[in-house]
């Protein structure tokens, strides 16, 4: 399959799929159907992006590979945010795209998916770009690049556990939660969540450039940091939990990184906030 004919499907089928997240979001109410179905469809339109074109003998061992591990990340995350929207609330984020959009809610939505869907086609890319390195032997980077998205997936769930077990105890309603990686991180999920990402620019880039197409990997730990720490990602939910828990929060602000695990040292220097 040539790689127009890629784009062009991936762009068609992601922007199809998103636009059913937004009827399912519009008539459940629960606009976490939108963040569940966009995570099955980047890790499922990435998995077939790895595996095709391949040769006729099949799949290479590393399109296998790379396009299991898109997978696993994909169904990891879809279904925690499946869980916690069948079980939940509305997601304060879009709760607030609501109230400010208004009766225009329904319409931006639809467009704000579509954004959404044209975002993750150049996570697709990545994913493809790693799983089509033609190194016939596993290098180096291809181990490296594993081992971190692993660690990166397991870091996601034990983060993800630990604020659903804080929030399950009543004696922590308003608390904010700084137990383990939390204590690290203001949002250590958001972290563990990028990281993963790295895995695929080390998987695909050959630094000798025998495989020019690997430095399209770059694009997935480029655009995820940018929407999870700029964007769609940490300033909304920031600014819901100081809406929520005020002074509270402002204190975990001052003690704790937002994204990058460590202490808050800047805000230490410049004092109290």
């Amino acid at each position: 399959m040539p790689m127009p004919f890629l784009l062009i499907g991936s762009a068609l089928g992601l922007a199809v799929v998103m636009a059913a997240a937004w009827m399912l979001a519009i008539s459940t109410g629960k606009s976490g159907w939108i963040d569940t179905i966009w995570s099955f469809s980047v890790g499922g339109f990435g998995a077939i992006a790895a595996l095709v074109p391949f040769p006729y003998s099949g799949p290479s061992a590393r399109q296998l590979t790379v396009a299991a591990l898109a997978a696993l990340w994909s169904l990891r995350l879809g279904s925690h945010i499946a869980h916690r929207t069948m079980n939940g609330g509305d997601d304060p984020r879009y709760a607030q795209l609501r109230q400010e959009w208004g009766a225009k809610y329904r319409s931006n939505l639809f467009w704000f998916v579509q954004i959404q869907a044209a975002a993750a086609l150049p996570l697709v890319l990545s994913i493809s770009a790693a799983g089509h390195e033609p190194t016939p032997y596993f290098s180096m980077g291809d181990w490296l690049g594993i081992t971190i998205l692993l660690v990166a997936i397991s870091g996601e769930a034990i983060a993800d556990w630990q604020l659903k077990a804080f929030a399950s105890n009543p004696a922590n309603k308003r608390r904010i939660c700084d137990a383990g990686l939390w204590g690290f991180s203001r949002h250590p999920n958001f972290f563990f969540e990028w990281l993963g990402w790295i895995a695929y620019p080390l998987i695909a880039i050959k630094l000798d450039n025998s495989y020019p197409q690997g430095w399209i990997a770059l694009a997935g730990p480029v655009l995820m940091y940018w929407l999870l720490v700029q964007v769609s990602g940490i300033p909304p939910l920031e600014a819901h939990m100081l809406r929520s828990r005020g002074d509270a929060f402002r204190a975990y602000q001052s003690r704790v990184n937002a994204f990058w695990p460590g202490r808050n040292t800047r805000a230490s220097k410049q004092g109290p906030l």
